[in-house]
Formats: C-alpha cells, structure tokens, sequence
C-alpha cells in the first residue's frame, strides 16, 4: 500500500510540473516556414526570367540554409512588387502553412543605346508579408552603390543583391522587435 500510495504521489507531483515544462515552449521554437514568390524582373524580358529566378532561389537557400528554425518555401507564380495582391498572400500562406511571404523584384540596370544592353548590376527589392496579408517591412538592395561592382557576373550580383536585402530585412526586423528576438 505504501508503495501504491509512493507512486501515486509522484505522478501527481509529475502532472503539477507538466504545465510549467509546456509553458517553456513558445511559438519562437517552432520552425518559420517563408514562402518565396518568384521576383518580379524588370525589364520584363522572357528570356532572363529563368536565369534571375534561379539565381535568386539559389541565394535565398543558400543564406536560409544558416537558419536553423526557417524553411524556404517557393511558389512557381509571379506576384507584381508594386501591386501586392494581398487576398493572394493570405491564399497562399494559409495553403502551404507559411509563416511569413516575401513578394521580390529584380530590376537590371540598363546601359547603352541597344535596346537589349544591360549591366550586369541589379537592384534586388523585397517586401515582407505576415500570413495576414500585413505588410511587415520592406528594403532594397542596388549591388552598384552598395558594393562599387563594376566587374563580375549576373548571377553574382543577384545572389550579393540577395543576400543583401535578406540582411535588411532582418535589421530592419530587429528595429521593430526591440528585443533582439527576430521571429523571423
């Protein structure tokens, strides 16, 4: 009886605890997931479409591939930067269980006379959505001035473009969280 009664008081001591262990996980432990829609380029040429978006794609794995607690999510449609459907976000994330959307746009400077002449410098825009459809925050990146790149490919300054306004936008996260907690 002593030993039933032993047990019995330890599973109750267990089940007092059992709230305060679930307590200490928050919504900050859980995985974000990111959904990615394809960026918008600019100019609006059919033939630097695919190259930009898997440079882009590429850089963006590559730099989420450092966060652990986020995953990259892609959607295959194009969403105009300047005209954000935000009914179409909420769609979106709701369908794939995202967390946050990030609508972008790839803009290639172009020089000379030709009409097909450009550098290889890009300006690489992103805003930052929450599942709501809020917008969140937005930066921009222009790989020229930020940089002074004269050299180099454009696959290059579309990953550093990249990578560039990612880190905008988590300083400009961190700004809004006064923290330091970053949920994204």
């Amino acid at each position: 009886m002593e030993k039933h009664l032993f047990h019995s008081t330890i599973f109750l001591v267990l089940l007092m605890f059992a709230p305060v262990v679930m307590a200490q996980k928050s919504d900050d432990d859980k995985i974000k997931k990111i959904l990615y829609f394809n960026p918008e380029v600019e100019p609006d040429i059919e033939e630097i479409k695919e190259p930009t978006n898997n440079a882009f794609f590429s850089s963006v794995s590559d730099i989420l591939s450092g966060y652990r607690k986020n995953k990259m999510l892609r959607a295959e449609i194009q969403m105009p930067f300047d005209d954000v459907d935000t009914q179409t976000i909420i769609d979106y994330c709701t369908n794939n269980d995202a967390d946050f959307a990030i609508v972008s746009k790839v803009k290639y400077f172009k020089v000379g006379i030709g009409r097909y002449v450009f550098s290889n410098q890009v300006i690489v825009s992103m805003k930052l959505f929450d599942e709501h459809g809020t917008l969140i925050t937005e930066t921009d990146y222009d790989t020229y001035r930020k940089n002074m790149r004269l050299l180099g490919s454009t696959e290059n300054s579309i990953k550093i473009g990249t990578n560039g306004a990612i880190k905008g936008i988590l300083k400009q996260l961190r700004k809004i969280k006064p923290s330091g907690e970053v949920g994204f």
